[in-house]
Parts: structure tokens; sequence; C-alpha cells
């Protein structure tokens, strides 16, 4: 055990006391200290966790209106018109905690247990290479015989498998139960990306009453496991928080901290940090009845605080919400999202896929992957993306932050991210989508402010036309 393992098994960072005193010091907050936090937002700088409680502890509908165009503007400013998509998949769900809010639970006897052999999850990575995603997120339940080896060997399995269309998956991002620094230094050795590890919630007392069994119960190891990865060589890592378990800005305030404490302990904030809302899970009261319902209208708030608190960090959206709603919070802070979702090993093959006895939880928007990104490109403006450039070339961690605070994303990401979407609109979109897509890359280029690079980008583009693949800046 290393001493940073010692050290922060039983770490607690997390000031419970500091964030209720900001709550309760952000009550009806007056419209000019709004304002305030508003224009400094708009620096990009990020805010304090008062700020960000202010901010959602606001009433007033005409000033959470100006809430929300801060964050598009700052989503603007830093991202642009781009959308990264990606896809989850499920390895396994046999986990030995027991969870009060997951389909997952230890003690659901009802759940069909599944754990891919390593032929049926390349048929899965054979099936989403053949969609379009270039991009995945692999999901795993937490079980003393999954251990840090077996997960390494499946991320060697989903790289090794080339589909007959343009070629492989790209960035394997992982969701598993924490490690020990070893195991994260074997994840990085095969070429994990992003780390995600949800606290689920911060505030310990609700975290001991809704894990009533499992490795999970131990707030600190779980809090600690980011920085094991850092540790480990894992420099890109991901927080989240399951909004429904306790109050919704306790843990929006409870995510900065967590942030916050990263920073000054490793020189950079968290890669990207999620908010999935509770839904409905197999032979779960509490999934159905959440103990703190969060109305579209807070959840919307929720996601375009955090735009303006960590300007820089990516924001993960599920297809837990609704299409609709989907489409509102892209504008208003997320800049990347799930699509054509299934959640549960073997989905991806299955023709009968809504299946409650085998998902983790509900899925909310069940449209295929061209049909959301027709959708993103004909009714929002948005260019769709599955650039893996900064991974590849060793811009992550620290690194990617410093370029990013400089306007490296405008600059690079965009024309990365019309090259991938040139890649998709070749090889697997359906004629509509395809002409639509083929707009907006000419609207695109029209606008393009660099000629020297739009000539660059015009004759990568003709490269992909022509049947090269996998270019980029």
């Amino acid at each position: 055990m290393s001493t940073l393992d010692s050290v922060t098994e039983s770490r607690n960072f997390i000031d419970e006391a500091a964030i209720w005193a900001a709550m309760e010091r952000a009550e009806n907050p007056a419209p000019a200290l709004v304002r305030e936090i508003l224009a400094k937002g708009l620096e990009r700088k990020g805010i304090t966790p008062f700020e960000a409680a202010a901010l959602l502890k606001n009433a007033d509908p005409g000033l959470d209106e100006e809430i929300l165009a801060a964050a598009r503007a700052i989503k603007q400013g830093i991202y642009g018109n781009r959308i990264v998509l990606f896809a989850p998949l499920y390895i396994t769900n046999e986990c030995k905690n027991r969870c009060a809010y997951c389909g997952f639970n230890a003690d659901n006897k009802d759940l069909e247990r599944r754990t891919l052999t390593p032929a049926e999850l390349r048929r899965e990575v054979e099936v989403l290479e053949d969609l379009g995603h270039k991009r995945l997120l692999l999901v795993y339940g937490e079980h003393p015989k999954l251990g840090a080896e077996w997960i390494a060997d499946t991320v060697r399995t989903v790289y090794d498998v080339t589909s007959e269309k343009s070629g492989e998956i790209r960035r394997v991002n992982i969701n598993c139960a924490p490690l020990d620094v070893e195991g994260y230094r074997l994840l990085h050795e095969v070429g994990i990306g992003t780390y995600q590890c949800f606290q689920e919630t911060y505030h310990k007392e609700t975290y001991r009453k809704v894990h009533l069994g499992g490795i999970k119960r131990n707030f600190e190891w779980r809090l600690n496991a980011l920085h094991r990865a850092q540790e480990g060589g894992v420099d890109d890592v991901a927080l989240g928080a399951l909004f429904g378990l306790f109050d919704p800005i306790f843990e929006v305030l409870g995510l900065l901290h967590h942030a916050a404490q990263l920073e000054k302990d490793y020189g950079v904030g968290p890669h990207t940090i999620s908010f999935p809302r509770m839904e409905p899970a197999l032979n779960s009261e509490m999934a159905y009845n959440p103990p703190f319902l969060v109305q579209d209208h807070l959840f919307k708030k929720i996601v375009a605080v955090l735009r303006i608190a960590v300007p820089y960090t990516g924001l993960i959206l599920t297809t837990r919400e609704k299409a609709d709603l989907r489409t509102q919070l892209i504008e208003v802070g997320v800049s990347q999202m799930s699509a054509g979702s299934r959640t549960y090993p073997g989905a991806y093959q299955d023709p009968n896929y809504d299946r409650p006895e085998v998902q983790q939880f509900c899925v909310g928007d069940s449209r295929s992957l061209d049909e959301v990104i027709r959708s993103v490109v004909t009714e929002h403006g948005f260019v769709p993306s599955w650039c893996t450039a900064c991974y590849r070339l060793g811009r992550t961690g620290e690194h990617f932050m410093e370029l990013a605070k400089k306007g490296f994303i405008q600059q690079f990401c965009l024309p990365n991210g019309l090259l991938t979407f040139k890649e998709y609109l070749e090889d697997y979109a359906s004629p509509a989508t395809r002409e639509a897509g083929e707009a907006m890359i000419a609207r695109e280029l029209e606008s393009f402010p660099d000629p020297a690079r739009k000539d660059s980008l015009l004759r990568r583009l003709e490269r992909i036309h022509q049947g090269e693949r996998d270019l980029y800046y």
C-alpha cells in the first residue's frame, strides 16, 4: 500500500459545515448579488461554492433567465457548437453492493445477472462500431472476482476490435468501482481515457443510509478514488452525484468542493462532471420515489450553474433524460452526451432490448444514434464530434486545462470534430442525416475564421471522402 493509500483511505475533505453555512448565507440572494456573480462567471474563471449556492437559491424567474443566458454564453465561448457523443457499454451487472437505489443491488434476486465473455464483448463492440461509435464508456458492477487485471483485459479486448467500416474504438473511458493505486496504474498502462467514479451523495449520513452493504459502504475509500487514480497515472478523472438522494444544492456544492480538492492536490480539477437523476430501477422503491425529487427547472439551473462554476470542465448528460430536455441542457452547458444507450450487458446484440428485468435504470431517450445526430444538427445547429485527438496526443490532465483556458478548444476541437463528423456521414449516416450533415459542414466552412487552417481542413475533408480515416490536428 502506498503512502497516499494510507492517507486517503480515511480522509474526508468534504466540509459539511462549510457547505451548510454557504447554503444558509445564500438564502434569498439580492438581485445585485446575483448579477455580480454572473458578471464574475462570464470572465470564465469560475465561481465559489457560496456563489453557486446563491445562483441556485435565486427564486426570481427573470434572474433565472439571466443565469441560463450566462451559462449559454460561457458554453458557446469555450466549446462552440460542438457536442461530443459516446455510448455506455455494460460489461457486467454482477455486484456485491447493496445500494438502495440501484437495480444491480446484490439483494435483487429478480435481476438476470450476466458478465460478458470475451467473445460476447467483441460482438458488442462490433455492433457499436457498425453504428458509428468511436468513444465508449465501459461500465462494471463491483464484485471481488472482477478485479483490475480482469478490467484491463476487457479494455484490451475493446481496443483490439476492428469493424469492416471505418476502424476501431479510439477512446475507452471507464466507470468501475474504486481501486488501489496499483490497479489504476494497470488501467493507465492499457490506455484508458477518463476514469469515472461517482460519489452518489456527498452527505455522509445519507451515504450510510442508502449503501446497506458491500465495499461501497466505505465513504472515504470512494471519496478518495480519484486521488488514487491520479497517483496511478490516470490524470483525466470524472466526478458525479446521483441527484435525488439528498438536497440537490448540497450535492452541487459537494461536487465543487471535490473539484477544488483535486485542483489543490494535483493542479487540475475533474475532466468531466456528471449529474444523473434517479430513474426507476427493478425492485427499488427508492428509485421510483426519490427522497429529493429534482424538478426539471431546478435541474436545468444545476447544469447552468455547474457550467458557470467550472467553465472548462466537461459536463456529461446521459440518456436517463427525455429527448426534449436533453436538447435544452445542451444549450446551457452540456458538452458530452450518450446516444443510443442500452444499460445492461449484451444489450446492443439484443433485439428485444427494452427489458426492465436486466437494465440498471430506465432510459428516457430511446432514440438511435442516427436520430440523435440528425436532431442536434437540424433542430439545434450542433456539430456532433467523436474527437479523440487530445487524449491520443497526450493533451490530458493539467496540460489539457492549460490549453483549454487559452482558447485551444476552439482552435483544434472544432476542426477535429468536423473531421470525425465527416467520417460518420461517409460510413454510417442515413440519407437524411447525411444530407443535413453535409449542409452543416458547408456552413461551418463558410464561417471558418482562419484561411490557412480552412485550406488544410478542406484538404483533410476531401481525403476522408476519398477513403482515408482517422485524420486529426
